[in-house]
């Protein structure tokens, strides 16, 4: 099956990670491994049919700690929409999966970089996120 869009760039738009000292470093070191992976997934209509999805990454303590780390990226993916898609369900599908599952493992790599280079042991997520069960999930 043809592809019914195509990614014309992909960068990251914003990228931190924010430690504020040794005591915390030191709790959040031996605490990451319970840290939960939230992801947050926009859209913003660039041209006609040329669309910029920023797709966040948040590694985030689940027990709002004191001591904590913050870490956090978005990575912005620009497509063009096929002339033949018509139907919002279809484009929405793009956004949130299609789209997804394409960019999703560099996007992965480079977030495990960012905590691994800031220090921190590479946290091992339960399980990878499953875009088109999302996505069935959010429309039924």
């Amino acid at each position: 099956m043809a592809e019914n869009y195509k990614i014309l760039a992909r960068f990251i738009k914003d990228i931190s990670a924010e430690t504020s000292n040794f005591e915390t470093y030191m709790f959040v070191k031996n605490r990451i491994s319970k840290y939960n992976l939230h992801i947050d997934i926009t859209s913003l209509a660039v041209k006609d049919r040329i669309i910029e999805i920023n797709t966040k990454l948040s590694l985030v303590d689940p027990n709002e700690s004191e001591k904590k780390t913050y870490f956090e990226i978005v990575y912005a993916t620009v497509v063009r929409i096929d002339e033949t898609i018509k139907n919002s369900k279809e484009i929405e599908k793009i956004v949130l999966c299609d789209a997804q599952n394409k960019i999703y493992p560099d996007l992965e790599k480079i977030f495990l970089k960012l905590i691994v280079d800031s220090g921190y042991p590479e946290p091992k997520p339960n399980k990878k996120i499953d875009f088109e069960e999302l996505f069935k999930n959010k429309n039924s």
